[in-house]
């Protein structure tokens, strides 16, 4: 079994950045692809961001040219950068892999406000 715990969220001000991280029990080289869900207030979960072992990605839309997905596979971790934080981009951000089994991290709280 794997699991996954995410950090890095937090308060930040629009447009301000964020980094988080979401690290594995063990290795993540047969979960593939790896990525990020997030879930506003009242909203459904949406899919942000994906990574496959080999670094292929793809972003939601409203992630794209803001949100930066990737793994480092040694350290057993995938990240999101994200920059130009923008108010709706407050969710609880959920780190996900496709495996044996489906992966689910417990989420951690962006709150981006002024």
């Amino acid at each position: 079994q794997v699991q996954l715990v995410e950090s890095g969220g937090g308060l930040v001000q629009p447009g301000g950045s964020l980094r988080l991280s979401c690290v594995a029990s063990r290795s993540i080289l047969s979960i593939n692809p790896m990525g990020w869900y997030r879930q506003a207030l009242g909203k459904e979960r949406e899919l942000v961001a994906t990574i496959t072992s080999g670094g292929t990605t793809t972003y939601a839309d409203s992630a794209e040219g803001r949100f930066t997905i990737s793994r480092d596979n040694a350290k057993n971790t995938v990240y999101l950068q994200m920059n130009s934080l923008k108010p709706e981009d407050a969710a609880v951000y959920y780190c996900t892999g496709w495996g044996t089994r489906r992966y689910w991290g417990q989420g951690t709280q962006v709150t981006v406000s002024s």
